[in-house]
């Protein structure tokens, strides 16, 4: 049992500093990113079955501007947004991330958004009040419960 638990310490920590090396930060959970779906894959595979766990990589386009406890990922083919949220609100991604690249570990699904949610959303993401007050019905959309977030850092 002993054995189990060095050889669990040192594969986590060995985790760790490959993604040290590379750059990349990880929030939440720490997972190696295999079988990763690109966001459009994701969509596609959602909108059939209305409830996946995957891997998924995408495009930030908007974090909660309060805390981080939020963030929107957006298809570059379609536009179509995906709002992540966090497992148990035990984790939080930097507010300055929009336009780059993350991998997610979690659970996609479906769901209706209330007006109430929706606004508070908005207000949380720096829409004007005129916007804000411009939502007035409910939205089905697309979600996703993350258990860990990479940020992939960009090569220039």
């Amino acid at each position: 049992m002993k054995a189990k638990l060095i050889l669990a310490a040192l594969f986590f920590l060995s985790t760790l500093a490959v993604q040290a090396q590379s750059g990349d930060q990880t929030f939440g959970e720490a997972f190696a990113p295999k079988k990763v779906m690109k966001y459009d894959k994701f969509v596609k595979k959602l909108d059939k079955t209305g409830s996946v766990d995957a891997v998924v990589k995408g495009k930030v386009e908007a974090v909660c501007q309060m805390k981080g406890c939020w963030m929107n990922i957006v298809s570059d083919e379609t536009g179509e947004t995906t709002m992540v949220k966090f497992k148990d609100y035990g984790f939080f991604v930097p507010m300055d991330i929009t336009g780059q690249t993350v991998i997610m570990k979690g659970h996609g699904y479906k769901e209706e958004t209330s007006v109430d949610e929706l606004r508070h959303l908005a207000e949380d993401a720096g829409k004007s009040k005129a916007e804000v007050e411009a939502i007035t019905k409910p939205k089905e959309a697309f979600k996703f419960l993350a258990t860990g977030v990479i940020l992939v850092e960009e090569t220039k």
